[in-house]
């Protein structure tokens, strides 16, 4: 199975620049997670998508990348039965021509004996 959050819009601080410091600024975040589906359990994407909101307005963020990275930790200690994520953060509203976004994908290492 596979859990897509697209276009999760949080208002927080996040980046370095003085004013990004001092000011929320809208920032985009979507997700997607592969996982196996057995036994009736599953990921409650709900839980997933307030996860990701309050870790990042609490952490207030310095980079994207330290964001991601924090992000990927935190979801895979929470959801050990995803076994490949995808994070993508944008900013659209930084530069006044464009949306900046950074993102990254992590595979879990394959379980001996599966």
């Amino acid at each position: 199975m596979t859990i897509h959050i697209e276009s999760l819009r949080i208002d927080a601080v996040i980046g370095l620049l003085d004013f990004e410091r001092e000011f929320e600024q809208r920032v985009i975040v979507d997700l997607e997670a592969c996982y196996t589906f057995e036994n009736d359990h599953f990921i409650n994407y709900a839980l997933l998508a307030e996860m990701i909101e309050k870790r990042i307005k609490t952490m207030r963020y310095r980079l994207l990348e330290e964001a991601l990275l924090d992000l990927e930790k935190t979801i895979l200690e929470t959801y050990p039965a995803i076994t490949t994520l995808k994070l993508k953060i944008s900013k659209p509203d930084i530069l006044k021509n464009c949306t900046v976004a950074l993102s990254h994908k992590w595979k879990r290492p394959a379980t001996p004996g599966r």
